[in-house]
């Protein structure tokens, strides 16, 4: 890893975390669940589907390809999303709301799965539509 890929993982991690602090900021809790966690995390799932399908089908790891995954992969997306946060929020609802907190945690794996895999979805040529692709008989 060279040092302009470092600082583009940086520069990447600021944003994606100033913006996490903006979500967290203005999205306030919902019957006691923390929302912004939730949504910063399915948004950025979303995302990154989106992003990893675009470079995959983009070819080999060209040079490009490589800055543009560590800039908005990596850095910002990494920094956008709060996996640690969902676990300490999780943790903390354990002890007043067990019903809860498992319930907060186990939507925000599957709703990011889900997203993760709309996101790759939309990203394949013909942006998620079933019939392309299909020939007609």
């Amino acid at each position: 890893m060279t040092r302009t890929d470092v600082g583009l993982v940086a520069i990447g991690g600021t944003l994606g975390t100033g913006l996490r602090y903006l979500a967290a900021a203005t999205v306030p809790p919902w019957v006691g669940l923390p929302m912004s966690t939730l949504g910063v995390n399915v948004v950025g799932a979303f995302l990154l589907g989106m992003l990893l399908e675009r470079l995959a089908r983009g070819g080999v790891d060209n040079r490009r390809g490589r800055r543009l995954r560590l800039l908005v992969g990596t850095g910002g997306l990494g920094g956008f999303t709060t996996y640690s946060t969902l676990a300490t929020d999780t943790a903390t609802l354990l002890g007043a709301h067990p019903g809860r907190a498992l319930g907060y945690a186990f939507a925000t794996v599957v709703l990011g799965g889900l997203a993760t895999a709309a996101g790759i979805l939309l990203a394949r040529p013909g942006g998620g539509d079933a019939t392309a692709g299909t020939t007609g008989s």
